[in-house]
Protein backbone atom coordinates (compact mmCIF):
# COMPACT_ATOMS: atom_id res chain seq x y z
CA UNK A 1 0.00 0.00 0.00
CA UNK A 2 1.26 3.43 -0.81
CA UNK A 3 0.28 6.26 1.38
CA UNK A 4 1.68 9.87 1.70
CA UNK A 5 3.08 11.03 4.39
CA UNK A 6 1.26 14.26 5.32
CA UNK A 7 5.11 15.56 7.46
CA UNK A 8 6.87 15.27 4.45
CA UNK A 9 4.77 15.09 1.58
CA UNK A 10 6.31 12.08 0.12
CA UNK A 11 4.46 9.01 -1.05
CA UNK A 12 5.75 6.02 1.32
CA UNK A 13 5.28 2.23 1.00
CA UNK A 14 3.22 0.13 3.51
CA UNK A 15 3.48 -3.09 2.53
CA UNK A 16 4.08 -5.16 5.78
CA UNK A 17 1.86 -5.22 9.25
CA UNK A 18 3.58 -6.96 11.96
CA UNK A 19 2.20 -9.63 14.03
CA UNK A 20 2.49 -11.22 17.78
CA UNK A 21 5.54 -14.17 16.78
CA UNK A 22 4.23 -16.14 20.12
CA UNK A 23 7.93 -17.93 20.40
CA UNK A 24 8.71 -20.84 22.65
CA UNK A 25 11.56 -19.34 23.98
CA UNK A 26 13.04 -15.83 25.09
CA UNK A 27 14.66 -14.08 22.86
CA UNK A 28 17.67 -12.61 24.95
CA UNK A 29 19.81 -11.07 22.42
CA UNK A 30 22.84 -13.03 24.00
CA UNK A 31 25.38 -12.22 21.14
CA UNK A 32 24.83 -8.61 22.57
CA UNK A 33 23.78 -9.13 25.96
CA UNK A 34 25.96 -12.24 27.43
CA UNK A 35 25.97 -10.59 30.47
CA UNK A 36 29.55 -11.86 31.29
CA UNK A 37 31.10 -9.07 28.89
CA UNK A 38 30.12 -5.64 28.37
CA UNK A 39 26.99 -5.02 26.01
CA UNK A 40 28.13 -5.01 22.19
CA UNK A 41 26.60 -2.35 20.35
CA UNK A 42 25.79 -3.61 16.51
CA UNK A 43 25.49 -1.71 13.56
CA UNK A 44 23.24 -2.72 10.45
CA UNK A 45 24.13 0.79 8.53
CA UNK A 46 20.16 1.33 8.10
CA UNK A 47 19.73 4.72 8.25
CA UNK A 48 16.09 6.65 9.44
CA UNK A 49 15.08 10.06 8.50
CA UNK A 50 15.47 12.59 11.81
CA UNK A 51 11.92 14.03 12.12
CA UNK A 52 11.28 16.36 15.22
CA UNK A 53 8.13 17.16 15.86
CA UNK A 54 6.64 20.83 15.95
CA UNK A 55 5.83 20.56 19.56
CA UNK A 56 8.24 18.90 22.06
CA UNK A 57 8.05 18.97 25.91
CA UNK A 58 9.41 17.58 28.89
CA UNK A 59 7.34 15.03 31.70
CA UNK A 60 8.61 14.34 35.03
CA UNK A 61 8.74 11.24 37.57
CA UNK A 62 10.97 12.67 40.46
CA UNK A 63 7.90 11.40 42.34
CA UNK A 64 7.96 8.26 41.01
CA UNK A 65 11.19 6.70 39.63
CA UNK A 66 12.74 9.46 41.48
CA UNK A 67 11.96 9.13 44.76
CA UNK A 68 12.64 5.35 44.78
CA UNK A 69 16.35 6.19 44.56
CA UNK A 70 16.42 8.87 47.60
CA UNK A 71 15.10 9.18 51.55
CA UNK A 72 11.23 9.55 50.84
CA UNK A 73 10.09 13.12 50.71
CA UNK A 74 7.20 14.63 52.76
CA UNK A 75 4.69 16.15 51.12
CA UNK A 76 5.72 19.36 51.76
CA UNK A 77 8.82 19.25 50.14
CA UNK A 78 6.73 17.21 47.27
CA UNK A 79 4.46 20.37 47.00
CA UNK A 80 6.93 22.93 47.19
CA UNK A 81 9.72 20.96 44.31
CA UNK A 82 6.22 20.50 42.19
CA UNK A 83 5.77 24.32 42.43
CA UNK A 84 9.09 24.68 41.49
CA UNK A 85 9.34 22.78 38.54
CA UNK A 86 5.84 24.23 37.60
CA UNK A 87 7.78 27.86 37.74
CA UNK A 88 10.72 26.69 35.63
CA UNK A 89 8.30 24.89 32.82
CA UNK A 90 6.67 28.83 32.37
CA UNK A 91 3.15 29.44 31.18
CA UNK A 92 3.34 27.20 28.26
CA UNK A 93 3.76 23.73 30.18
CA UNK A 94 6.94 23.00 28.56
CA UNK A 95 6.80 20.67 31.49
CA UNK A 96 3.85 19.02 30.83
CA UNK A 97 3.22 16.56 33.58
CA UNK A 98 4.34 14.98 36.32
CA UNK A 99 3.82 11.22 37.83
CA UNK A 100 3.01 9.98 41.05
CA UNK A 101 2.85 6.56 43.00
CA UNK A 102 -0.50 6.19 44.59
CA UNK A 103 -0.29 2.97 46.61
CA UNK A 104 0.49 4.87 50.64
CA UNK A 105 -1.64 7.79 52.25
CA UNK A 106 1.16 9.80 51.92
CA UNK A 107 1.27 9.02 48.28
CA UNK A 108 -2.28 9.94 47.38
CA UNK A 109 -2.03 12.63 50.06
CA UNK A 110 1.14 14.51 48.02
CA UNK A 111 -0.84 13.83 44.72
CA UNK A 112 -3.87 15.17 45.69
CA UNK A 113 -2.09 18.75 47.75
CA UNK A 114 -0.66 19.62 43.90
CA UNK A 115 -3.86 19.34 42.20
CA UNK A 116 -5.53 21.01 44.61
CA UNK A 117 -2.81 24.67 43.69
CA UNK A 118 -4.84 24.13 40.66
CA UNK A 119 -1.69 24.74 38.21
CA UNK A 120 -2.89 24.05 34.60
CA UNK A 121 0.74 22.61 34.22
CA UNK A 122 2.46 20.18 35.24
CA UNK A 123 -0.52 17.90 35.04
CA UNK A 124 -0.52 15.36 37.66
CA UNK A 125 -0.79 11.89 36.51
CA UNK A 126 -0.22 8.54 37.79
CA UNK A 127 1.93 4.91 37.80
CA UNK A 128 0.29 1.57 38.37
CA UNK A 129 0.83 -2.39 37.69
CA UNK A 130 -1.05 -4.13 34.97
CA UNK A 131 -3.64 -5.42 37.33
CA UNK A 132 -7.42 -4.09 38.50
CA UNK A 133 -5.94 -4.00 41.89
CA UNK A 134 -3.92 -0.99 40.87
CA UNK A 135 -6.86 0.37 38.50
CA UNK A 136 -8.73 1.04 41.63
CA UNK A 137 -6.55 3.23 43.08
CA UNK A 138 -6.55 5.34 39.56
CA UNK A 139 -10.68 5.71 39.46
CA UNK A 140 -9.98 6.43 43.28
CA UNK A 141 -8.13 9.26 42.78
CA UNK A 142 -10.36 11.02 39.67
CA UNK A 143 -7.13 10.53 37.63
CA UNK A 144 -7.50 11.86 33.91
CA UNK A 145 -4.19 9.94 33.24
CA UNK A 146 -2.27 6.92 34.82
CA UNK A 147 0.63 5.25 33.20
CA UNK A 148 0.43 1.73 33.29
CA UNK A 149 3.48 -0.78 33.72
CA UNK A 150 3.76 -3.07 30.56
CA UNK A 151 7.04 -5.10 30.20
CA UNK A 152 7.84 -5.70 26.81
CA UNK A 153 11.07 -7.70 26.59
CA UNK A 154 11.45 -11.59 26.90
CA UNK A 155 13.48 -11.20 30.08
CA UNK A 156 10.81 -9.88 31.80
CA UNK A 157 7.65 -11.50 29.88
CA UNK A 158 9.28 -14.93 30.29
CA UNK A 159 11.85 -14.73 33.18
CA UNK A 160 9.98 -12.37 36.02
CA UNK A 161 6.37 -12.70 34.73
CA UNK A 162 6.81 -16.54 34.23
CA UNK A 163 4.20 -15.88 30.13
CA UNK A 164 4.19 -15.93 26.61
CA UNK A 165 3.94 -12.89 24.77
CA UNK A 166 0.71 -13.76 23.59
CA UNK A 167 -0.17 -13.96 27.42
CA UNK A 168 1.45 -10.88 28.09
CA UNK A 169 -0.26 -9.21 25.29
CA UNK A 170 -3.72 -10.36 26.86
CA UNK A 171 -2.90 -9.33 29.97
CA UNK A 172 -2.02 -6.06 29.05
CA UNK A 173 -4.70 -5.01 26.93
CA UNK A 174 -7.34 -6.12 29.46
CA UNK A 175 -5.97 -3.49 31.78
CA UNK A 176 -5.81 -1.09 29.16
CA UNK A 177 -9.33 -1.93 28.42
CA UNK A 178 -10.56 -1.15 31.56
CA UNK A 179 -9.19 2.60 31.33
CA UNK A 180 -10.54 3.35 28.16
CA UNK A 181 -14.15 2.07 29.91
CA UNK A 182 -13.36 4.23 32.35
CA UNK A 183 -12.54 6.88 30.32
CA UNK A 184 -9.05 7.25 31.91
CA UNK A 185 -6.74 8.28 29.27
CA UNK A 186 -3.72 5.06 29.79
CA UNK A 187 0.02 5.82 29.02
CA UNK A 188 1.90 2.15 28.58
CA UNK A 189 4.97 2.14 29.65
CA UNK A 190 7.21 -0.37 27.17
CA UNK A 191 9.75 -1.23 30.33
CA UNK A 192 12.96 -2.97 28.71
CA UNK A 193 12.07 -1.58 25.13
CA UNK A 194 15.87 -1.56 24.41
CA UNK A 195 16.60 -5.50 24.78
CA UNK A 196 13.12 -6.54 23.27
CA UNK A 197 11.74 -8.34 20.22
CA UNK A 198 11.08 -4.91 18.19
CA UNK A 199 9.28 -6.74 15.34
CA UNK A 200 7.83 -9.34 16.80
CA UNK A 201 5.92 -7.92 19.72
CA UNK A 202 6.78 -3.87 20.37
CA UNK A 203 5.05 -3.17 16.95
CA UNK A 204 2.59 -5.36 17.17
CA UNK A 205 1.68 -4.92 20.46
CA UNK A 206 1.38 -1.16 19.82
CA UNK A 207 -0.40 -1.43 16.60
CA UNK A 208 -3.09 -3.35 18.66
CA UNK A 209 -3.02 -0.34 21.00
CA UNK A 210 -4.03 2.41 18.49
CA UNK A 211 -6.65 0.19 16.88
CA UNK A 212 -7.78 0.40 20.43
CA UNK A 213 -7.35 4.33 20.20
CA UNK A 214 -9.30 4.58 17.45
CA UNK A 215 -11.94 2.95 18.28
CA UNK A 216 -12.61 4.41 22.05
CA UNK A 217 -11.46 7.90 20.89
CA UNK A 218 -9.42 8.13 23.79
CA UNK A 219 -5.51 8.84 22.93
CA UNK A 220 -3.28 5.79 24.36
CA UNK A 221 0.51 7.57 25.03
CA UNK A 222 3.54 5.47 24.49
CA UNK A 223 6.13 5.84 26.56
CA UNK A 224 9.49 3.57 25.57
CA UNK A 225 11.15 2.69 28.61
CA UNK A 226 14.93 2.24 28.05
CA UNK A 227 15.00 0.61 31.66
CA UNK A 228 18.85 -0.38 31.51
CA UNK A 229 20.06 2.80 29.80
CA UNK A 230 21.40 0.31 26.76
CA UNK A 231 19.76 2.94 24.00
CA UNK A 232 22.61 4.02 21.79
CA UNK A 233 21.83 7.81 19.43
CA UNK A 234 24.40 6.33 16.88
CA UNK A 235 23.23 6.62 12.85
CA UNK A 236 23.13 2.96 11.78
CA UNK A 237 23.00 0.78 15.23
CA UNK A 238 20.78 -1.80 14.79
CA UNK A 239 17.82 -2.39 17.27
CA UNK A 240 16.99 -3.92 20.01
CA UNK A 241 19.28 -1.07 20.86
CA UNK A 242 19.12 1.98 17.81
CA UNK A 243 17.17 4.95 19.71
CA UNK A 244 16.27 6.37 16.29
CA UNK A 245 14.94 2.63 14.61
CA UNK A 246 12.64 2.48 18.17
CA UNK A 247 11.00 6.06 17.64
CA UNK A 248 11.24 5.59 13.63
CA UNK A 249 9.31 2.25 13.95
CA UNK A 250 7.08 3.27 16.56
CA UNK A 251 5.70 5.94 14.36
CA UNK A 252 5.92 4.38 11.06
CA UNK A 253 5.17 0.62 11.57
CA UNK A 254 3.01 1.00 14.39
CA UNK A 255 1.45 4.47 13.34
CA UNK A 256 1.61 5.82 16.75
CA UNK A 257 1.43 10.15 16.41
CA UNK A 258 4.32 11.84 17.82
CA UNK A 259 2.15 13.51 20.23
CA UNK A 260 1.26 9.62 22.04
CA UNK A 261 5.19 9.09 22.36
CA UNK A 262 7.73 9.28 25.23
CA UNK A 263 11.28 8.63 25.45
CA UNK A 264 12.50 7.33 29.67
CA UNK A 265 15.83 6.81 29.95
CA UNK A 266 18.63 5.03 32.07
CA UNK A 267 22.15 6.84 32.65
CA UNK A 268 23.94 3.46 33.05
CA UNK A 269 26.29 4.24 30.15
CA UNK A 270 26.45 7.97 30.61
CA UNK A 271 23.94 8.58 27.27
CA UNK A 272 20.77 9.54 29.44
CA UNK A 273 20.68 13.16 27.95
CA UNK A 274 21.78 12.08 24.23
CA UNK A 275 19.41 9.68 23.83
CA UNK A 276 16.71 12.04 25.41
CA UNK A 277 17.22 14.39 22.70
CA UNK A 278 17.62 12.06 19.95
CA UNK A 279 14.16 10.65 21.04
CA UNK A 280 12.99 14.16 20.27
CA UNK A 281 14.45 14.40 16.79
CA UNK A 282 13.56 11.39 15.57
CA UNK A 283 9.89 11.83 16.45
CA UNK A 284 9.08 11.94 19.74
CA UNK A 285 7.10 14.67 21.30
CA UNK A 286 7.78 14.18 25.13
CA UNK A 287 10.66 13.17 27.10
CA UNK A 288 10.54 11.64 30.66
CA UNK A 289 12.86 13.00 33.12
CA UNK A 290 13.78 14.09 36.96
CA UNK A 291 14.71 16.70 38.81
CA UNK A 292 18.81 16.22 38.71
CA UNK A 293 18.40 12.73 37.39
CA UNK A 294 17.67 10.67 40.53
CA UNK A 295 16.07 7.55 39.73
CA UNK A 296 16.99 3.83 39.24
CA UNK A 297 20.56 2.98 39.66
CA UNK A 298 22.62 5.74 38.04
CA UNK A 299 19.15 7.39 37.81
CA UNK A 300 17.11 9.32 35.46
CA UNK A 301 17.83 11.81 32.58
CA UNK A 302 18.28 14.96 34.37
CA UNK A 303 15.15 17.51 33.85
CA UNK A 304 17.24 20.71 34.11
CA UNK A 305 19.47 19.30 31.20
CA UNK A 306 16.62 18.85 28.93
CA UNK A 307 15.23 22.70 29.77
CA UNK A 308 18.36 23.54 28.18
CA UNK A 309 18.38 21.31 25.85
CA UNK A 310 15.06 22.33 24.61
CA UNK A 311 16.54 25.71 23.99
CA UNK A 312 19.45 24.45 22.08
CA UNK A 313 16.95 22.82 19.63
CA UNK A 314 13.97 25.64 19.42
CA UNK A 315 16.03 28.77 19.83
CA UNK A 316 13.68 29.83 21.90
CA UNK A 317 12.93 29.30 26.30
CA UNK A 318 9.19 29.54 25.33
CA UNK A 319 9.00 31.39 28.64
CA UNK A 320 10.96 28.49 30.86
CA UNK A 321 12.29 30.35 33.95
CA UNK A 322 15.88 28.77 34.43
CA UNK A 323 16.60 30.86 37.74
CA UNK A 324 13.78 28.19 38.74
CA UNK A 325 16.75 25.45 37.73
CA UNK A 326 18.95 27.24 40.64
CA UNK A 327 16.32 27.02 43.53
CA UNK A 328 15.20 23.45 42.86
CA UNK A 329 19.21 22.57 43.79
CA UNK A 330 19.39 24.94 46.55
CA UNK A 331 16.03 23.08 48.36
CA UNK A 332 17.41 19.93 47.55
CA UNK A 333 21.04 20.65 49.40
CA UNK A 334 19.22 23.22 52.12
CA UNK A 335 15.95 21.56 52.44
CA UNK A 336 16.31 18.31 51.80
CA UNK A 337 19.65 17.27 52.54
CA UNK A 338 20.85 15.96 49.19
CA UNK A 339 24.38 15.93 48.11
CA UNK A 340 24.47 17.14 44.38
CA UNK A 341 28.62 16.28 43.20
CA UNK A 342 29.93 19.47 42.58
CA UNK A 343 30.15 19.76 38.99
CA UNK A 344 26.96 18.53 37.81
CA UNK A 345 26.44 20.41 35.25
CA UNK A 346 23.88 23.53 35.88
CA UNK A 347 23.13 22.58 39.38
CA UNK A 348 26.78 21.59 40.90
CA UNK A 349 28.75 24.11 43.22
CA UNK A 350 31.24 24.06 40.83
CA UNK A 351 29.97 23.88 37.60
CA UNK A 352 30.66 27.46 35.86
CA UNK A 353 33.55 27.70 38.54
CA UNK A 354 37.66 27.93 37.74
CA UNK A 355 40.61 27.29 40.35
CA UNK A 356 42.91 27.71 37.12
CA UNK A 357 45.05 31.25 37.15
CA UNK A 358 44.84 31.26 33.41
CA UNK A 359 41.45 31.03 33.31
CA UNK A 360 40.85 33.53 35.93
CA UNK A 361 42.98 35.96 34.07
CA UNK A 362 40.91 35.19 30.76
CA UNK A 363 37.49 35.68 32.83
CA UNK A 364 38.96 39.29 34.04
CA UNK A 365 39.01 40.40 30.46
CA UNK A 366 35.87 38.97 29.32
CA UNK A 367 34.18 36.23 31.25
CA UNK A 368 32.67 35.22 28.14
CA UNK A 369 35.56 33.71 27.14
CA UNK A 370 35.26 31.15 30.10
CA UNK A 371 31.85 30.66 30.88
CA UNK A 372 29.06 28.33 28.93
CA UNK A 373 26.46 31.10 28.43
CA UNK A 374 25.39 34.26 30.79
CA UNK A 375 24.74 32.12 33.76
CA UNK A 376 24.27 35.08 36.21
CA UNK A 377 20.87 36.10 33.72
CA UNK A 378 19.66 32.46 33.17
CA UNK A 379 20.50 30.71 35.92
CA UNK A 380 20.85 33.40 38.81
CA UNK A 381 24.23 32.07 39.24
CA UNK A 382 27.14 34.46 38.37
CA UNK A 383 30.54 32.82 37.16
CA UNK A 384 32.90 31.68 40.55
CA UNK A 385 36.49 31.18 41.36
CA UNK A 386 37.81 29.21 44.05
CA UNK A 387 41.08 29.73 45.26
CA UNK A 388 43.75 27.82 45.53
CA UNK A 389 47.66 27.86 44.99
CA UNK A 390 46.91 27.38 40.88
CA UNK A 391 44.58 30.50 41.13
CA UNK A 392 47.23 32.87 40.88
CA UNK A 393 47.17 36.60 41.08
CA UNK A 394 44.37 37.02 38.38
CA UNK A 395 42.21 34.81 39.91
CA UNK A 396 42.36 36.35 43.28
CA UNK A 397 41.23 39.48 41.37
CA UNK A 398 38.43 37.95 40.15
CA UNK A 399 37.07 36.42 43.47
CA UNK A 400 37.52 40.02 44.78
CA UNK A 401 35.30 41.22 42.22
CA UNK A 402 32.76 38.92 42.20
CA UNK A 403 32.61 38.07 46.12
CA UNK A 404 31.56 42.01 46.90
CA UNK A 405 29.80 42.45 44.07
CA UNK A 406 31.67 45.09 42.73
CA UNK A 407 30.58 48.02 39.67
CA UNK A 408 32.28 48.18 37.12
CA UNK A 409 34.01 51.34 37.93
CA UNK A 410 35.29 49.82 41.20
CA UNK A 411 36.59 46.72 39.72
CA UNK A 412 40.50 46.04 40.03
CA UNK A 413 42.78 44.59 38.12
CA UNK A 414 45.63 41.50 39.14
CA UNK A 415 48.09 44.40 39.85
CA UNK A 416 46.50 45.98 42.79
CA UNK A 417 48.83 45.93 45.49
CA UNK A 418 45.82 44.04 47.92
CA UNK A 419 46.47 41.19 45.48
CA UNK A 420 49.84 40.41 45.86
CA UNK A 421 49.62 40.81 49.78
CA UNK A 422 46.64 38.35 49.83
CA UNK A 423 48.43 35.95 47.31
CA UNK A 424 51.33 35.96 50.03
CA UNK A 425 48.84 34.55 52.65
CA UNK A 426 47.56 32.09 50.50
CA UNK A 427 51.15 30.48 49.33
CA UNK A 428 52.26 29.98 52.79
CA UNK A 429 48.80 28.37 53.58
CA UNK A 430 49.73 25.72 50.79
CA UNK A 431 53.80 25.69 51.77
CA UNK A 432 52.84 24.21 55.12
CA UNK A 433 50.59 21.78 53.94
CA UNK A 434 46.77 22.60 53.18
CA UNK A 435 45.61 20.85 49.82
CA UNK A 436 41.80 22.50 50.19
CA UNK A 437 40.37 25.57 48.84
CA UNK A 438 40.55 28.69 50.93
CA UNK A 439 36.80 29.64 51.88
CA UNK A 440 35.16 33.15 51.08
CA UNK A 441 35.21 33.82 54.74
CA UNK A 442 38.62 33.16 55.14
CA UNK A 443 39.58 35.25 52.33
CA UNK A 444 37.47 38.10 53.52
CA UNK A 445 39.69 37.62 56.57
CA UNK A 446 43.07 37.67 54.60
CA UNK A 447 41.96 40.89 52.89
CA UNK A 448 41.10 42.40 56.54
CA UNK A 449 44.34 41.48 57.83
CA UNK A 450 46.27 42.87 55.19
CA UNK A 451 44.16 46.58 54.90
CA UNK A 452 41.76 47.28 56.75
CA UNK A 453 40.81 50.69 55.13
CA UNK A 454 40.90 48.78 51.69
CA UNK A 455 38.35 46.18 53.17
CA UNK A 456 36.48 48.97 54.28
CA UNK A 457 36.65 50.63 50.98
CA UNK A 458 35.37 47.32 49.05
CA UNK A 459 31.86 47.35 51.33
CA UNK A 460 31.30 50.52 50.86
CA UNK A 461 31.88 50.41 46.91
CA UNK A 462 29.96 47.20 46.88
CA UNK A 463 26.97 49.17 48.01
Amino acid sequence: MIVKNNKTNLLEEKMYEYNLQDVAEPQLFREIFDYENVPKIVFNNRMVPMSMPEEIWITDTTFRDGQQSTSPFTVEQIVELYKLMAKLGGPKGIIRQSEFFLYSDKDKKAAQACIDLGLEFPEVTSWIRANKKDFELVKEMGMKETGVLVSCSDYHIFKKMNLTRAQALDKYLGTIKDALAAGIKPRCHFEDITRADFYGFVVPFAAELMKLSKESGIPIKIRACDTMGFGVNFPGAALPRSVPGIIYGLHHYAEVPSELLEWHGHNDFYKVVTNATTAWLYGCSAVNCSLLGIGERTGNCPLEAMAIEYASLKGTTDGMDYTAITEIANYFEKEIGYVIPSRTPFVGRSFNSTRAGIHADGMLKDEEIYNIFDTRKLLNRPMHVSINNTSGLAGIAYWINEYYELPKEHKIEKTHPIIAKVKELIDKEYENGRCTVIGDEELDNMILQCDKEFHKKLLIDAE
